[in-house]
């Protein structure tokens, strides 16, 4: 079998990049529909039904069992390594259409959903300590100049600015709002431009001439995959011809 192309190389990467937007479409359209359910059923817990030890909303499970950390597998005994796959055996089953994460609060055993079952709640001390890491933090003029845009492609074809801190070497964000199409979009592809402000903390607009050439280089891309696409259903039909003449010959 011949090895492929570059250019299908190419194709292909792209095909997968398309593919894993809509899922993420998906499932971001799936978690916010989780969400809203979550507020009309009113599913999460507020901390008095935490401490007064309401089981979780989501799956009846207790929030904690206060049995304990489990320890490394490797030092389970073999009841407890059993326990350990029953308790793992029943999540499945339970959550079997999920697809989310697993979350357990420290001292306890049993797991819960991070799809279906809300987190637990704050409490006073964890939102102390948040309160003064905010505090901590540089103010926004400050924090200014650490700051890139990035381009993001998404599946619609629409380019959209995304400003993050420059320490971050890729956009981990897999849907956004497009604001050409007035809808939740997955992100195909990224790319840093520069930084997001100027020195005097204005924020760096992209130049006219930045978005012409954007939109020819995008035209550009367009009109080489339609030309890619009519080239590949020529070949398919001149191969179809062929099979047919050696078929008639033979």
């Amino acid at each position: 079998m011949a090895k492929p192309t570059e250019e299908q190389k190419r194709q292909r990467a792209v095909k997968r990049a398309l593919r894993s937007a809509l899922d993420a479409e998906a499932d971001d359209l799936r978690r916010r529909e989780w969400d809203e359910r979550w507020k009309r059923e009113g599913t999460r817990l507020s901390w008095a039904d935490y401490m007064a030890g309401e089981p979780c909303r989501g799956c009846g499970e207790p929030m904690q069992d206060g049995l304990g950390d489990w320890y490394p597998l490797m030092k389970l005994s073999e009841s407890e390594k059993r326990e350990y796959e029953e308790a793992n055996q029943r999540f499945r089953e339970r959550h079997a259409d999920c697809r989310g994460g697993r979350w357990s609060i420290s001292g306890s055993r049993v797991t819960h959903c991070g799809f279906c079952c809300p987190p637990p709640p704050m409490g006073p001390k964890q939102m102390e300590k948040l309160a003064r890491l905010f505090s901590s933090w540089p103010s926004r003029e400050e924090s200014k100049k650490d700051l890139d845009t990035w381009d993001l492609t998404l599946r619609c074809d629409h380019v959209v600015p995304q400003i993050q801190h420059r320490e971050h070497s890729h956009v981990s964000t897999r849907v956004v709002d497009c604001p050409e199409c007035g809808e939740r979009r997955g992100v195909v592809s990224s790319e840093r431009v520069g930084p997001a402000y100027r020195d005097d903390g204005t924020i760096h607009e992209r130049s006219a001439a930045d978005r012409e050439r954007l939109a020819r280089e995008l035209a550009d891309a367009e009109a080489k995959l339609t030309r890619q696409q009519k080239s590949a259903a020529a070949t398919q039909r001149r191969i179809a011809e062929l099979q047919d003449e050696l078929g008639s010959e033979s």
